[in-house]
């Protein structure tokens, strides 16, 4: 498998890595509806334990569940801590899910890994999903969270000087539009932004990799769609850069990237995109492109769903933040 973006051409693979190809025919062979098939309420029931672990993953000294105030309503968040003594920096996580799933339990495994490779706090958010509370209701809950988290570290056992934002899939768009926000807002002064196959761009642009990867890799044309509608309300939300981060004006005066992207997934080229966002402002960013893998892969780390292309990407993931917060 290569990680190495500077030879990997931004592009995908003649074909999917091996064990990826055997969880996909896994996926296949289950012959259950797809989360676009159902109404939002009965895909959260189907996806419920979809990705959550058996037994626990990663060395972590203990794990709380909490509630901090966010607009209007109390965010429920579940604190990490890593063994050894404090304070450790501390990691903000929003999970993926395409703003409409997702829970704190799905995170569970990448949030104890993180933890105990990257030696930090991380506290993982549970913002409003959609359709109930569409854009830019997500948003707004992970600034809260952020913003709270780094007035606060010191609750959590971590160090207001280095607080990160992370995330996958939707979670990296929350993580990117956070980073734009404490920037826009003169809010908390990030330390870094660490990104998995996040979707960062809503208005109406024809990147190949949507096309290319319309099917048949996990995430669907139609999946995108499905989280597409019940998220966005409105039009007139798409050019706006804490929905689609790569439209923001400048990406200049940001924290400091770690972007993950892969091969046979559709939102490959808008993560290159913000990639090169960001090299164009001279924000400093580490591109790790897999072309054989496909989007989710971080998650695919535990029964029923363990892929051992995901503990890789995920290690790696990991060390990256542990290396720009220590």
């Amino acid at each position: 498998m290569n990680d190495d973006s500077a030879d990997a051409g931004f592009g995908a693979a003649d074909e999917p890595g091996e064990d990826v190809q055997t969880v996909l025919a896994a996926m296949a062979d289950l012959d259950a509806p797809a989360a676009h098939e159902l109404a939002p309420g009965d895909a959260r029931e189907m996806r419920r334990g979809f990705f959550d672990a058996d037994e626990a993953h990663g060395d972590v000294a203990s794990v709380e569940d909490r509630t901090v105030p966010g607009p209007g309503f109390e965010i429920p968040m579940r604190v990490y801590t890593p063994t050894g003594d404090g304070p450790h920096p501390v990691a903000v996580y929003f999970h993926g899910g395409g703003f409409v799933l997702g829970t704190l339990d799905s995170r569970d495994p990448i949030c104890r890994t993180i933890a105990d490779r990257a030696d930090c706090v991380v506290v993982s958010v549970a913002y409003r999903l959609a359709p109930e509370h569409p854009f830019p209701a997500a948003v707004e809950d992970a600034y809260a969270a952020t913003e709270w988290v780094a007035e606060h570290a010191a609750a959590v056992g971590g160090d207001p000087e280095r607080v990160a934002v992370v995330g996958d899939s939707a979670g990296g768009n929350l993580a990117a539009a956070v980073s734009l926000a404490a920037r826009d807002r003169d809010g908390p002064d990030l330390a870094h932004q660490a990104l998995a196959y996040p979707v960062l761009d809503y208005r109406d642009r024809e990147y190949p990799s949507r096309e290319e990867n319309a099917e048949g890799y996990f995430l669907t044309s139609e999946g995108i769609d499905y989280f597409d509608r019940h998220y966005v309300n409105s039009w007139v939300h798409r050019e706006n850069p804490y929905l689609s981060p790569v439209a923001a004006a400048s990406h200049a005066d940001l924290p400091a990237a770690t972007v993950v992207t892969c091969g046979f997934d559709p939102l490959r080229d808008e993560g290159v995109a913000y990639v090169d966002a960001l090299e164009d402002a001279e924000t400093p960013v580490q591109h790790r492109h897999y072309p054989g893998l496909i989007h989710g892969i971080v998650s695919m780390v535990a029964d029923p769903v363990d892929v051992p292309s995901g503990h890789e990407v995920l290690a790696a993931f990991a060390d990256d933040l542990g290396d720009a917060l220590h």
